[in-house]
């Protein structure tokens, strides 16, 4: 009888609520077109383990160029500010025309690794 309540309890407790790192702000933001980048900010929704974080911007596709294959930017450099949830990415000269995104993998202080990816077109 006390092993069937003890189960009961067992099952019947509320779990810890798990949050997972997730982009809450990104400028360029979430699907914009813009003029002209010189520098990316995403906004985690909680400090991440900065270690664990990989980041890349790709440009996907070129205006004028329909096969135009991935093409890696690697011309910025990265910085963390507001306690590790902001991490911008200043580039050494601006986008040029064309569709990008930031791809971003990391684990946040709950260890789960989470990826995500902020697309934008600069015009």
């Amino acid at each position: 009888m006390v092993t069937a309540a003890l189960a009961l309890a067992t099952v019947s407790a509320p779990a810890p609520v798990m949050a997972h790192t997730k982009v809450v702000a990104s400028t360029p933001a979430q699907g914009a077109k813009v003029a002209s980048v010189r520098k990316v900010t995403i906004t985690f929704s909680e400090a991440l383990l900065v270690p664990t974080v990989g980041v890349s911007i790709v440009m996907t596709a070129m205006p004028g160029m329909p096969n135009h294959g991935e093409m890696q930017i690697r011309n910025f450099t990265q910085s963390w500010s507001d306690s590790n949830r902001k991490l911008t990415l200043n580039l050494k000269k601006p986008l040029v025309a064309g569709t990008y995104e930031v791809r971003w993998q990391a684990a946040g202080a709950d260890g789960h690794r989470m990826k995500g990816k902020v697309n934008f077109i600069v015009k």
